[in-house]
């Protein structure tokens, strides 16, 4: 996982994450700032979903993000 492309974007995607993961809260996305990992770590929390996918669905936003 490209970590280094949602931290450098971060202001910029911010609103795209939420639009994409309603349940993410503006405090999920402000606490570590396009960490991806930590990212991902929220989106298993909210959705229930195992890390695999989790992590999926980060890689896919990243891929939007080029």
């Amino acid at each position: 996982m490209n970590k280094d492309i949602i931290a450098g974007k971060w202001n910029q995607v911010k609103g795209q994450a939420r639009t994409k993961w309603g349940d993410l809260t503006d405090d999920d996305l402000d606490v570590r700032e396009g960490n991806a990992e930590y990212l991902a770590g929220k989106l298993q929390e909210r959705y229930g979903w195992q890390r695999d996918r989790a992590e999926q669905e980060v890689r896919d936003f990243e891929r939007t993000l080029n």
